[in-house]
């Protein structure tokens, strides 16, 4: 399979755009980002998992995606942690190990999907992405809250959390085979396109605020590191794994390989903003990896088609 730059281009101009529309709202309107984060966290994202729960009728097998990657990605974090614990500040080294567990599966990543896997592959890199999400306000937000608060405090935050109960509330109303009003679901759909625009805008709102003093080298090498080098050798490790022990999917294997070289998620942000964690830093970082991708992916996606057999 091949995959050309100018695929991307088109993906790529629109998160720019979007980080643009944010730098201009902060410079000359004098937004606040940080009301924006809280809306994402707490409004806007469980809103938007809940439809897609709703639209997708997971089953068991899907299900068991999700579930995957939520201790994979968990698993990865809680490594980076551990490594960079004693190498970084709390509240870096807090933001290095949300980073390591996430990437921008949604906003650049989806995009993607849907110009490279059919529907059914579609659907699997949906259900993969959730555990992608569940990570980043369970595990992940316990994590970045933890270089900022105590133990008690940082499991108080979790339980706040609207998207867990919107999560399980989805897995219910499916099981019990309910269905929501046509309605209702309509007036929901506005929701996923909002979470794109703002979740990219708020880059753009945090970097207005950026000064020189905020770029750290040693951070932003570190968080690109983990996402185009660890990222990728993980997702090909996994493929190859799998295609020893099952027979695997064409769709899922691009789907996972996907996962492994899209840029830092802009939810890096949010939550920094959210937790009062060196958002600027995170901001720089996730531009400099999302810049990066269109000239990476093609590259990383060529090679890791070829080693699994799927070029």
């Amino acid at each position: 399979m091949d995959l050309a730059p100018s695929a991307l281009m088109g993906p790529l101009l629109m998160l720019i755009g979007y980080v643009g529309l944010g730098f201009i709202a902060a410079q000359r309107l004098k937004i606040d980002p940080r009301p924006i984060a809280t809306l994402l966290v707490y409004l806007i994202a469980p809103l938007t998992i809940f439809r897609a729960l709703m639209n997708g009728g997971p089953t068991l097998e899907y299900l068991v995606l999700t579930l995957a990657m939520f201790l994979l990605v968990s698993a990865m974090a809680l490594a980076v942690r551990w490594a960079t614990q004693h190498r970084f500040g709390p509240q870096e080294g807090a933001l290095l190990a949300f980073s390591s567990g996430t990437g921008n599966t949604g906003y650049f990543g989806l995009p993607v999907a849907l110009i490279l896997l059919p529907p059914e592959g579609v659907t699997l890199y949906l259900f993969c992405m959730l555990g992608i999400n569940l990570y980043e306000f369970t595990v992940g937000f316990y994590l970045s809250a933890r270089g900022h608060f105590s133990v008690r405090q940082s499991l108080a935050k979790i339980a706040r959390l609207p998207l867990i109960y919107a999560f399980f509330l989805a897995l219910l109303l499916n099981a019990l085979n309910a269905t929501l009003p046509e309605s209702l679901m309509s007036s929901l759909a506005v929701f996923p396109a909002t979470y794109t625009l703002l979740g990219m805008m708020i880059i753009g709102m945090t970097l207005s605020q950026v000064t020189l003093a905020a770029w750290d080298t040693r951070f932003v090498a570190t968080c690109v590191g983990l996402r185009y080098l660890l990222w990728p050798l993980v997702m090909l490790g996994a493929v190859l794994v799998l295609q020893q022990f099952t027979p695997l999917a064409p769709e899922l294997a691009m789907a996972l390989l996907l996962f492994g070289v899209v840029p830092m998620a802009s939810n890096v942000v949010v939550v920094a903003m959210e937790l009062g964690i060196q958002p600027q830093k995170g901001a720089l970082a996730v531009l400099t990896t999302t810049l990066l991708a269109p000239l990476l992916i093609p590259l990383y996606l060529g090679l890791m088609l070829r080693l699994t057999g799927l070029g």
